[in-house]
């Protein structure tokens, strides 16, 4: 491959032949998580009851984060106390009860039409193997069952480590992956909040919308 060819090809060289008045995606200026291309959500008011049932959901989980937020933030202060370990318990407790059922739910009854409709409706990928949105969704819920788990067992080592300074850096991984969790989980909710829910909204009817309401 020549120069000429490599000009020709490079993304940075042509966005940079192209100028800032260009429009489409940079890799040196990628969108924002939170403001996503295109997005169009749907007012909660518009949504289905059904739907707009798994967004009250996400709300509650959601005050659960800022809550468990403002106890890691004290950490660079006070350190690892008692207080921040039940309140990272607590919340590990709300996960388990609130996160798993719901996400469980949208797994069985929301998402296997939903997939099929993107599919039909051009909304997947054009790879080999065919993906959509809810593709992505349910990684996500693994992903956080098993970040959610490895905060747990880390701080249960860490409670019980009897040298202090193995205890600290193994409590610190724990809190490092809580923050990670809490990242993961905020952007899984927006992206269902403000796509997943819209699209289900756009391709499934309401027939369908009321059937999984009565499951």
């Amino acid at each position: 491959m020549d120069a000429m060819d490599l000009k020709t090809i490079d993304p940075v060289r042509r966005q940079a032949e192209l100028g800032t008045e260009s429009t489409g995606l940079s890799p040196m200026d990628p969108p924002e998580a939170f403001a996503p291309p295109g997005l169009e959500p749907i007012p909660p008011a518009e949504l289905h009851p059904f739907l707009r049932r798994l967004g009250e959901e996400h709300a509650r989980l959601t005050e659960a984060l800022d809550g468990l937020e403002t106890v890691l933030q004290e950490v660079g202060t006070s350190g690892f106390t008692t207080n921040v370990d039940h309140a990272v318990m607590r919340f590990l407790e709300v996960f388990d009860r609130d996160f798993v059922s719901h996400s469980r739910e949208e797994e069985a009854v929301l998402f296997p039409p939903l997939h099929q409709r993107l599919i039909d409706d051009g909304e997947h990928s054009r790879g080999e193997t065919v993906t959509t949105a809810v593709d992505v969704m349910c990684g996500e819920h693994l992903k956080a069952v098993q970040l959610a788990a490895v905060v747990l067992n880390l701080l249960r080592v860490g409670s019980c480590l009897p040298d202090e300074r193995s205890a600290r850096i193994v409590i610190g991984a724990a809190l490092r992956e809580a923050e990670n969790l809490i990242e993961l989980l905020r952007l899984h909710m927006f992206r269902e909040d403000n796509i997943v829910f819209a699209s289900a909204q756009r391709l499934l009817s309401t027939a369908e919308l009321d059937a999984m309401a009565r499951r």
